[in-house]
């Protein structure tokens, strides 16, 4: 990863790429459709692929009041870029010094003087410079003036014609649709926390649940998921992927409105407070909603569980 402070000190492998710049939260298919496309040209041409996002999000120094809720963190982000097959991620770090500076000057003074770039690949939405004076059209009639091969990649829809896109997709998980969020990113929606101390109510009825709190991306609809958690090792092997049953929300049966995070990790035995974990949702089961009492519970409880180990089995 590069990370870039100003507009004057860029690392040197930052330079003579082909250069996608842009907010890739969620990482969904519609970015890896632009990568393919980056890695394709930056191969041909002999030179690095280079993805190139901000972090802080934009938005939390211009419009703090409408702060989306990111999909990934930040080193999931750099992670899936690296995955769809760039050279390396270089990430602005979000400041007055990158967000004042006009179009022209953003051109000028990073894409041409610091990145020094071969080619450019971005989508037909791209926007760039203080108040996002700077399109596509702007960006093609520079880049033909200063000789960068600019391909303007075009968006992947879905069968109904809508485009995928970031702004899109947290509809979805919001809604509990998370077998949608599924389809447009390509891979289940995945939400990482601490595990904490609860009440202990789970593990007194025989269900102990792992509680998430510190969650730091879009958290799905309320209601009951069948999910994977993914358990870190204490060595570097990869983490031990285990099913599981979540709940969302409140615990109307006990009149609890606290809104959880909970997980009932299927078959799993061990301590895991304080540890932080990841965890993917599958499908949603059903909504939140409370019982006549603990047996009622506890029948639909199991149900849950057998429901939730059948579609992480089939997955």
């Amino acid at each position: 990863m590069i990370t870039i402070e100003n507009v004057r000190d860029f690392p040197a492998r930052a330079r003579g790429a082909y250069v996608t710049i842009g907010n890739f939260d969620g990482v969904h298919r519609g970015h890896a459709r632009l990568i393919s496309e980056l890695v394709a040209r930056a191969r041909a041409a002999g030179a690095p692929a280079l993805a190139v996002t901000f972090h802080p999000h934009p938005a939390t120094l211009l419009r703090p009041d409408q702060v989306p809720e990111p999909l990934v963190w930040l080193e999931r982000e750099i992670e899936l870029l690296a995955a769809a097959g760039v050279t390396d991620v270089a990430v602005f770090k979000t400041g007055p010094w990158l967000l004042g500076l006009s179009a022209r000057e953003f051109f000028e003074q990073v894409v041409m003087a610091q990145f020094g770039v071969r080619g450019m690949v971005e989508g037909p939405n791209f926007f760039f410079g203080r108040d996002r004076r700077g399109d596509v059209g702007v960006l093609g009639k520079w880049c033909d003036e200063a000789g960068i091969d600019l391909h303007v990649a075009e968006p992947l829809t879905t069968d109904d014609g809508r485009m995928i896109s970031s702004s899109r997709i947290p509809k979805t998980p919001v809604e509990g649709d998370v077998a949608e969020a599924r389809e447009l990113l390509g891979r289940p929606h995945r939400i990482r926390g601490v595990v904490s101390h609860g009440a202990g109510r789970g593990a007194g009825i025989g269900v102990p649940t792992a509680n998430l709190d510190e969650v730091d991306v879009l958290i799905p609809a309320e209601g009951v998921y069948a999910a994977r958690v993914l358990v870190p090792n204490a060595d570097d092997a990869p983490p031990t992927p285990w099913p599981a049953a979540c709940n969302i929300g409140p615990n109307p049966t006990f009149g609890e409105q606290l809104h959880k995070v909970e997980a009932h990790l299927i078959g799993f035995r061990g301590d895991l407070y304080g540890r932080v974990v990841e965890m993917d949702f599958l499908r949603r089961l059903r909504p939140t909603r409370a019982f006549a009492g603990l047996g009622d519970l506890l029948d639909q409880i199991a149900r849950d569980v057998e429901e939730a180990r059948r579609v992480c089995e089939a997955d």
